[in-house]
């Protein structure tokens, strides 16, 4: 079945999900489709149709950059999901470097994580403009606590990168 190809009547925007290895990128990026697809913005794609290939089916991680485009009232968007694994990196600066801004994923429960660094870092690099954190997995965390201490380490990572850490949407 050939890709809808949506009506460019709207601003464009293209972003990305981006950050460590297991911690939602992925999940979130097809629960994103999911919503919007209950309003008539988006064409649910689920998990399996995002990380599709055969080896990322095996391995249960992202290896390549994946497409999907949804709509809000406002805006289109062209969604890349990035691959959060080491090994795939050169993947992920390939799809960084077209995103006006990136959602960083990251795990409330493990905090960031050496690829949560290398994620912020290489999207300074790359010149993406701004970035917003969703804070995944918080159900996995039992004391609030340690929910604002990866909160503080956060905004205090993206400051490191020139990004405003404390005006940062989390």
């Amino acid at each position: 079945m050939a890709k809808e190809k949506y009506e460019r009547t709207k601003p464009h925007v293209n972003i990305g999900t981006i950050g460590h290895i297991d911690h939602g990128k992925t999940t979130l990026t097809s629960a994103i489709t999911r919503v919007l697809a209950t309003k008539g913005y988006a064409e649910s794609t689920d998990f399996a149709d995002i990380d599709k290939a055969p080896e990322e089916k095996e391995r249960g991680i992202t290896i390549a950059t994946a497409h999907v485009e949804y709509e809000t009232e406002k805006r289109h968007y062209a969604h890349v999901d990035c691959p959060g694994h080491a090994d795939y990196i050169k993947n992920m600066i390939t799809g960084a470097a077209q995103m006006d801004g990136a959602i960083l994923v990251v795990g409330a429960d493990d905090g960031p994580m050496p690829q949560t660094r290398e994620h912020i870092l290489l999207a300074r690099q790359v010149g993406v403009p701004a970035i917003v954190v969703f804070l995944n997995k918080c159900d996995m965390v039992d004391d609030d606590e340690l929910i604002e201490l990866v909160d503080m380490e956060l905004r205090e990572l993206l400051d490191k990168y020139d990004y405003p850490g404390d005006d940062t949407p989390i």
